[in-house]
């Protein structure tokens, strides 16, 4: 049996809980890889997920918002010492910039290679809120980020990226898309729910980046015309928080939740307000939940969504045509139930875990040959 390490910046931890991370290394398990996880975490530990999938953990100190970003020193050496000793026939680094990146560069000084995923290019196409971490991310990417760009033997990324960027970076001719896709079992029924209520959800953390605040600006003055509405938060969040001090009378905030799928199921319009996104997961089950979903223009979300389709994109921070287009599906039912099931059915066509499994299979079979 192959063995890949992957090395990501989190697994499962409330306010550090990279998805991406936990479908990937689940999916390669599926295809019968012997799957090594590294990361950064609360403390340093080791805990045996599954049969073949084991995640190591670094402790380290984490930047709250809007850095949110977690510094682990001396992961580097850790990272070497899990080569030594695992001995990986294949190497995978998920997301660029994260400080757990930075291995790439000890790793390719000691001649190994690795492969680089990423759903965005801080720095470049993705971006923080405040000047300081933008002027950072900035600095940061066209240095670092870059020469980890250069350093990688290939580079996947879940969605297209702008070809001029990619032939400005010198890796066009070794960059390809795979996107992150969704498991067949996240495809349940839809819940025609007794609350009389249309129900609006937004799933994610509360952090500046992700425009949770125009989220809730934009849609709690709907209440004073729609009565039949409920407006609710699903994510983890460090209490006290100022929006949920201000909105808690109006929105239900429902925490770190475990259900997600049933809240999804349960819900009519799903809304994505972010300043700067990848490949949402949270926007993709969503789509497969069949909700009626309206997303920022922004990254990922116009690679999901075809605006009109299968949901809505809206300008990075227009309160107003946010407002706007939640406004038309509380009053179209049946523009919402279309809505939907377009966004159901290009889950299930084009982002399925069979067909994006396929595609890692031949990749990590070319890289591994060679």
């Amino acid at each position: 049996m192959k063995t890949i390490l992957l090395i990501s910046p989190y697994w499962k931890e409330p306010h550090r809980w990279m998805v991406s991370t936990v479908k990937l290394a689940e999916l390669w398990r599926r295809l019968g890889y012997n799957v090594v996880v590294a990361c950064m975490g609360t403390e340093t530990k080791t805990e045996r997920i599954a049969e073949h999938l084991t995640v190591y953990f670094r402790k380290d100190f984490f930047l709250k918002d809007p850095w949110n970003y977690g510094i682990a020193l001396g992961f580097s050496g850790f990272v070497m010492r899990l080569v030594k000793n695992e001995k990986p026939d294949l190497i995978v680094i998920n997301k660029l910039l994260f400080w757990t990146s930075l291995a790439g560069l000890r790793l390719r000084l000691a001649g190994r290679r690795y492969l680089l995923l990423t759903d965005a290019f801080v720095g470049m196409t993705w971006w923080p809120r405040g000047l300081l971490p933008r002027i950072g991310a900035f600095l940061y990417a066209w240095t670092l980020g870059w020469l980890i760009l250069l350093c990688a033997e290939r580079v996947v990324t879940f969605h297209s990226q702008p070809s001029s960027l990619l032939r400005r970076l010198g890796i066009a001719g070794k960059t390809r898309v795979i996107p992150t896709g969704l498991d067949p079992s996240f495809h349940i029924p839809r819940v025609h729910h007794q609350d009389p209520r249309v129900i609006i959800t937004y799933v994610g953390r509360l952090e500046s980046v992700k425009g949770v605040e125009d989220f809730l600006a934009a849609l709690t003055p709907l209440l004073r015309d729609h009565s039949d509405l409920r407006i609710q938060v699903a994510g983890w969040f460090r209490d006290p928080h100022p929006l949920v001090e201000r909105y808690r009378h109006h929105v239900s905030f429902l925490g770190l939740r475990e259900d997600v799928p049933q809240i999804l199921t349960e819900s009519d319009i799903f809304v994505l307000p972010s300043y700067s996104e990848g490949l949402s997961n949270a926007l993709m089950e969503a789509m497969a939940s069949g909700c009626a979903c309206v997303a920022s223009d922004v990254g990922g979300n116009r690679f999901l969504v075809q605006n009109g389709v299968s949901g809505f994109l809206f300008p990075a921070g227009d309160r107003e045509a946010l407002a706007a287009h939640v406004r038309r599906l509380i009053l179209d039912p049946a523009k919402r139930a279309a809505i939907g099931a377009a966004a159901r059915k290009r889950i299930e066509e084009h982002f399925s875990w069979e067909k994006v499994g396929e595609e890692y299979r031949r990749l990590f079979e070319g890289q591994i040959d060679n």
